[in-house]
């Protein structure tokens, strides 16, 4: 593989005026561990390996871009919450961040529960042999075909997001000769520090029911009264990549408090507390996430904490965490192409995917490192922003970011952390083909999800 030279961009950090890093690192070689799945590593050749897979062989065989997902990894995540939570608690993986057949089947086998939130969702659940009754449905604008479905195959609980909802479930589940287990969805006022596209508990926002001027409470009236909901508990989730307990903390309290209330009108004690998900990944070396066991004592001793003040019976936990189990298992491997240097500035490399594949950069402005994987360099570093082939200047995968300056078109670059909602939310934008997802363990690598085909894309177009 050639290594032409081309105009130099910046060398150092002092041009930098955004983005996430400040200095480039002291080894461009090195993998973090705290961003890389577990079995990522370097072999003596200088090639990134996955589960004992070379990423130059894997990319032959599968072409690029594509979803590496490290399967050992997910297993040994998912078994790390089931492990922190243990028996007394319920760790339901929400689909949403990355759902496929093979993922389903790895939850069952990992005694995990799984939350859907769509038709879709939940028939490849159900189509992967999820039992149903550990299948939660969540959404807060249910079909009534979708809310049929989930009824008719049993599913374990339907979280109830608005007061239409309770009497559309209701009637539903009557008209079935059926009593459903339901949650109320509520928003508990507390505005997670996190984006605002993904803040889900500060009353402005489409999610749940509030707190405030009593609408929780009136929502628990309603659902009390009517003998085709078995109403068991609440349901609160105050926003997603979050590294601090502190509003967890507040949210727990101010479901008790309902809780409390219910039984004071009511004579009920509700079962069950769900504490949603939302909890943060390492996306760059600077993030810090916290353990499953860490998170597991945290939310208990809250609960327990605010159950005895308010004289109430601990509720059994339930928590959500997808990002937390699959972000951290994938990367997403692309071919290096046109790479542009601007000077004083930075210099641009394209990539043979982008915003199709990855559209979390330009929603939320999120940071991801970047780092070459077909082989070493000693070259010095250089400032780089990693770009799609999209006719989008917002087409970013990278931002800021710092790799060799022998960089060249044929490397082979990775971004880790990926397994968290970018292929749930790719694209065909330009008529892409959405990339394969491959699972890899013990030196052997199987697709679980295919790459699209430009026969795909011309069956749907029945014009």
């Amino acid at each position: 593989m050639s290594r032409s030279a081309h105009p130099a961009g910046p060398r150092h950090a002092d041009v930098l005026t955004e983005g996430h890093y400040s200095a480039p690192p002291a080894d461009l070689n090195a993998l973090d561990p705290k961003v890389w799945s577990h079995t990522v590593s370097r072999t003596g050749d200088g090639v990134v390996s996955v589960g004992g897979l070379e990423v130059t062989a894997l990319a032959e065989e599968f072409g690029t871009p594509a979803y590496f997902v490290d399967e050992t990894d997910f297993r040994e995540r998912a078994r790390a919450w089931r492990t922190a939570f243990g028996h007394d608690a319920d760790v339901f993986y929400a689909g949403k961040a990355f759902l496929s057949r093979a993922v389903v089947r790895w939850l069952h086998e990992e005694g995990l529960n799984l939350d859907v939130c769509s038709g879709g969702e939940l028939a490849t659940a159900l189509s992967a042999g999820m039992p149903a009754d550990r299948i939660a449905f969540h959404g807060n604008n249910k079909s009534e075909d979708e809310i049929r479905t989930a009824i008719e195959t049993g599913v374990g609980r339907i979280v109830l997001d608005s007061f239409q909802e309770i009497v559309r479930v209701a009637h539903i589940a009557q008209s079935l000769g059926k009593r459903q287990r339901v949650q109320i969805r509520v928003t508990v006022g507390v505005e997670a520090h996190t984006h605002e596209f993904i803040a889900t508990a500060h009353e402005d926002q489409k999610f749940g029911i509030a707190l405030a001027d009593g609408q929780a409470a009136e929502a628990v009236r309603r659902a009390l009264a009517l003998d085709a909901l078995d109403l068991v508990g609440i349901h609160s989730h105050i926003g997603s990549q979050i590294f601090d307990m502190a509003g967890f903390e507040v949210a727990a309290r101010r479901v008790v408090a309902l809780l409390a209330a219910v039984r004071d009108e009511h004579g009920v004690e509700l079962p069950e507390i769900d504490l949603g998900g939302g909890l943060g990944i390492a996306y760059t070396s600077d993030d810090d996430p916290r353990e499953p066991h860490e998170i597991a004592k945290a939310l208990s001793e809250i609960v327990t904490r605010e159950c005895e003040a308010a004289k109430l019976r601990t509720p059994r936990i339930s928590v959500e965490p997808g990002r937390a189990i699959v972000g951290p298992t994938a990367f997403t491997l692309y071919e290096v192409g046109t790479i542009k240097p601007l000077d004083g500035l930075r210099t641009y490399v394209s990539v043979d995917g982008g915003m199709s594949d990855n559209i979390r950069t330009a929603l939320y402005d999120a940071e991801y490192s970047v780092a070459l994987v077909s082989r070493t360099s000693d070259a010095e570093p250089m400032l780089v922003r990693v770009v799609g082939k999209h006719c989008e200047s917002g087409d970013i995968v990278v931002k800021d970011a710092f790799l060799p300056a022998d960089l060249a078109p044929g490397d082979l670059i990775a971004v880790p952390a990926t397994g968290a909602y970018c292929r749930s939310m790719a694209s065909n934008y330009n008529h892409a083909l959405r990339p394969p997802v491959v699972a890899v363990k013990d030196g052997a690598a199987r697709v679980i999800v295919r790459r699209e085909t430009e026969e795909d894309l011309l069956r749907l177009d029945v014009g």
